[in-house]
């Protein structure tokens, strides 16, 4: 089965209410809505993490102060008129002579084995040395296996399984040629992604959604961010971007571009800001507006791990204490092609801040693209997105056949 981040899919989608704007101003047409500045709570030097004194009634200090009503100054909204959001294209939304859905899966198919090209080649360049060099399931074979599993940086302990139980089968006479081995491990890698992971995401209709999304600079959270707001605002539902990566120059006009690409809200303090003061104001924001969903993006400075975890740390606070439930999803961006290193970065976040979910970016540079099930079976944490290329629509759910399949595809061994 496919994991849903955001529970049951809704029939209709209703107009969200806005909050009467202070600013109205119409330009081709289009209206869009500017709310009042208000004052951020926190400003601090360029690249320093300050704490300076907070208004009356926040006595914790850890959010911004601002009433429900008001949103940062750079706070914009604008859509196309039609409701297309600004900065797309004509094909990058639903269009009335769009594929079948048949055809379309077929195209995601193709596009998904195309983004997993070089793990697919190591993998059919491993067998086909296997045949080569053996033409029974001895133990040569088995050794010469485990190099090529190994190769696509499946994992020792999940390799040795592997091999251990087409031992037992063989030794049962349930497999007697090299030809029945890629089904073998196909329908093993399958099964152990399917039934051996629990999927801790909140399920839950309560609105706003919100995602925190965690990792270190480089795993590619703002993009992920953007493109996942993309698919969002499409499917029908009305997204707001908290720009709680404050000391990385690029990140807070990395994310502004994808807010106004995709037609989203976005909150946003100043470079240097505290985090928690912007994610504090987009909690504020996002319930005001009844916004669908709430994605906060986070700083990821692993060479500062400790101070890092306290800052994330404490955003998760804010969150829970201003939403109960929440977050419904903390989505941990890992680097596809950093192989073995991913496994420790989830381990990492898990035990300190709680991840529900990894997004494995960069699939298509790797040809090591079995992390994605070394980390699930190491860690019991579901991949629920991955990306396997540059484009919008490239960063798709996990499903853990489709993914198998794609990395097999056009992989054999000869029946005797």
């Amino acid at each position: 089965m496919a994991w849903s981040l955001f529970g049951k899919k809704k029939k209709t989608v209703e107009a969200a209410e806005e909050p009467p704007p202070d600013i109205e101003l119409a330009v081709d047409g289009v209206t869009l809505s500017h709310e009042a500045a208000s004052p951020s709570a926190t400003d601090g030097e360029e690249g320093g993490d300050v704490d300076l004194p907070f208004p009356e009634g926040d006595p914790e200090g850890e959010g911004g102060g601002l009433d429900a009503d008001r949103v940062g100054a750079e706070d914009l909204v604008s859509r196309q008129p039609g409701g297309v959001p600004a900065g797309f294209a004509l094909g990058d939304v639903e269009r009335a002579d769009r594929p079948g859905p048949a055809q379309e899966k077929k195209g995601l198919f193709r596009r998904l084995a195309e983004g997993l090209s070089k793990t697919r080649k190591n993998l059919n360049d491993g067998f086909d040395r296997l045949v080569g060099a053996h033409v029974k399931l001895d133990e040569p074979f088995m050794e010469a296996l485990e190099e090529v599993l190994l190769s696509a940086d499946i994992g020792i302990d999940l390799t040795t399984r592997i091999v251990a139980d087409l031992k037992k089968d063989v030794k049962k006479n349930l497999l007697k040629s090299p030809g029945q081995v890629v089904g073998f491990i196909k329908e093993k890698l399958i099964s152990i992604i399917e039934s051996e992971v629990e999927d801790t995401g909140a399920d839950t209709d309560v609105v706003p959604r919100v995602i925190l999304v965690i990792g270190v600079n480089g795993a590619g959270k703002t993009t992920t961010i953007g493109k996942l707001t993309a698919r969002l605002t499409r499917e029908g539902k009305s997204v707001l971007l908290a720009a709680g990566d404050t000391f990385r120059a690029a990140a807070i006009e990395q994310l502004a571009t994808w807010a106004e690409r995709s037609g989203a809200d976005l909150v946003r303090h100043q470079q240097g800001s505290d985090p928690a003061a912007v994610v504090f104001d987009a909690l504020a924001a996002a319930k005001a507006r009844k916004r669908d969903v709430l994605i906060v993006d986070t700083a990821g400075r692993l060479h500062n791990k400790e101070n890092l975890m306290k800052e994330l740390e404490k955003i998760r606070r804010i969150i829970g204490r201003e939403i109960p439930s929440a977050p419904h999803e903390v989505l941990l961006v890992l680097d596809g092609t950093t192989g073995q290193n991913a496994v420790n970065q989830a381990r990492l976040f898990g035990e300190i801040i709680g991840v529900t979910g990894i997004v494995l970016t960069k699939l298509d540079g790797t040809a090591k693209g079995g992390v994605v099930i070394n980390i699930m079976d190491q860690l019991r944490i579901p991949v629920k997105l991955i990306g396997v290329g540059e484009g919008i629509d490239d960063l798709r759910p996990f499903e853990p056949r489709e993914f198998v399949e794609a990395i097999f595809t056009g992989a054999s061994l000869p029946v005797e």
